[in-house]
């Protein structure tokens, strides 16, 4: 009984979570309110407020339940090319690619994100929370050009912390251009060639 009673608990947070994320897509996450999202969900307040404390806890989650699997199939892609780190980097940034392309959950977050959230007053501190993600993602980039510069693979002159950050950057500002280019007119068809030439330009000939 107690695990059904738990799984119930679950079931209706993951629910409450995918209504949040179709209400922000919808009407930004400023103009939404947690009576909109229990209307989505068909659940009452009380019973949002038993998963979440606020609307900040619940946009975290949402967050969490593509950031992390995000990070887990980072550190097995940069892994799982050892002998090779710099096409480990490559295959990553094309798994986030493909992610955003062909999972709606992982396309609408990262759209409510980039587009449809104002980080002032309660959200302001999700800024904070988002920098820690991205110093994790550097420090981990960081260590894959190190071990790039180890195997001889890295061009001469190239610092793998400078790298690191060049390479996040030109990640996170790639996947905001794929969400805007909804007609696939500016970046859409070149991914997978601009991630190569990007890779390329650290690569030693």
């Amino acid at each position: 009984m107690a695990r059904r009673t738990k799984e119930a608990a679950e079931q209706t947070r993951s629910e409450i979570i995918d209504a949040a994320r179709r209400v922000f897509s919808r009407r930004g996450v400023s103009q939404t309110t947690l009576e909109h999202i229990a209307r989505e969900a068909g659940v009452t307040r009380g019973a949002i407020y038993w998963h979440f404390a606020n609307k900040t806890e619940l946009f975290f989650a949402m967050r969490d339940q593509v950031q992390i699997p995000l990070l887990d199939r980072m550190y097995n892609a940069l892994l799982s090319a050892e002998g090779d780190p710099l096409a480990g980097l490559e295959q990553f940034m094309l798994q986030v690619i493909e992610g955003v392309s062909q999972d709606k959950q992982m396309r609408e977050t990262y759209d409510i994100i980039a587009f449809k959230c104002e980080y002032v007053n309660d959200l302001e501190g999700v800024l904070g929370e988002m920098l820690k993600t991205c110093r994790d993602m550097v420090d981990r980039l960081e260590k894959t050009y190190q071990r790039a510069e180890a195997a001889n693979q890295l061009r001469n002159g190239v610092d793998p912390r400078l790298a690191a950050l060049e390479s996040y950057a030109f990640l996170s500002g790639l996947c905001r251009l794929w969400l805007s280019d909804h007609r696939g007119q500016i970046v859409r068809k070149q991914t997978r060639e601009m991630i190569a030439g990007h890779i390329a330009t650290r690569r030693r000939s």
